[in-house]
């Protein structure tokens, strides 16, 4: 008895601090992958390339590819950790000796993996960029839309992701359900559900988009960042039309609720677990 409530003990702490983890980490992911090039454009800092290098000295500068070759490994480090983990014989394998912790692994591995981009990224400031605004006003105005466009957006992937039950994507509800018998979560939502959920786990692909792209100034290891992960975010879902019919019919029943506030109380049950 003692020894099964230290063990659920000891699942929770894991879960919850894997989960601080990938709160802190989510943070400083914006702060990369966001604001840090938006900041460079609206404090006027030029450094981001050089315009007056022609492409055909800068794409011989031993200093620009070796730059993009540590981007190219870190992106591939980062692109292997989330493909090799989510193939089906690694994710059974990890299930039969992680059990309730295997999400949080994966999540746990994934931050780190992240982290390791993050802090070894190398920026090539001696290349031009494919495109700067720097022509007033809109060396001003344009840097503040994309902010804003960056923060719109940033708003909309948190809001879906609160949406697709982010506490059973980040692990804290296959924990949850551990400690109190109820099997997997996945186990509890309708086939349609889960056959969603095994083809698209990252429901943000336009939003990522845009702020990938939509930038005031795209250097050179930008256009690699943006096009890799890009690419990897097309191939790596399988929508087809089922999953397009089981979210229309998700949609119309949230839809309706909003319109028929006053029977919204007669049907607490949550759409996503039907």
């Amino acid at each position: 008895m003692a020894s099964g409530t230290v063990r659920r003990w000891a699942l929770v702490a894991v879960s919850l601090l894997n989960f601080a983890f990938v709160f802190i980490s989510g943070a400083d992911f914006i702060r990369f992958i966001s604001f840090r090039a938006i900041y460079h454009n609206i404090t006027g800092d030029t450094t981001l390339c050089q315009d007056s290098i022609p492409w055909s000295v800068a794409l011989r500068d031993s200093s620009v590819l070796g730059s993009l070759a540590v981007d190219l490994g870190l992106l591939a480090l980062f692109i292997t950790q989330h493909s090799v983990l989510a193939w089906a014989p690694v994710k059974k394998a990890l299930q039969s000796g992680l059990g309730a912790l295997n999400r949080t692994a994966y999540c746990f591995s994934t931050v780190v993996a992240l982290q390791i981009l993050m802090r070894y990224w190398q920026p090539v400031s001696d290349a031009p960029c494919l495109w700067s605004v720097r022509h007033a006003p809109w060396s001003v105005w344009f840097p503040l839309l994309c902010f804003s466009l960056h923060f719109l957006c940033w708003a909309i992937i948190c809001s879906i992701l609160m949406i697709f039950d982010y506490p059973e994507l980040l692990g804290l509800k296959q924990v949850y359900y551990e400690c109190l018998g109820l099997g997997d979560p996945l186990s509890h939502k309708s086939p349609g559900a889960q056959r969603l959920l095994s083809h698209l786990r990252h429901p943000v692909c336009l939003e990522l988009g845009v702020v990938l792209w939509l930038l005031p100034a795209l250097s050179l290891d930008r256009l690699l960042l943006a096009g890799t992960l890009s690419s990897y975010l097309a191939l790596a879902h399988s929508l087809d039309k089922q999953d397009l019919a089981y979210l229309c019919v998700q949609l119309n029943s949230k839809l309706q609720v909003f319109a028929e506030p006053h029977h919204g109380s007669t049907n607490t049950s949550d759409p996503k677990e039907k």
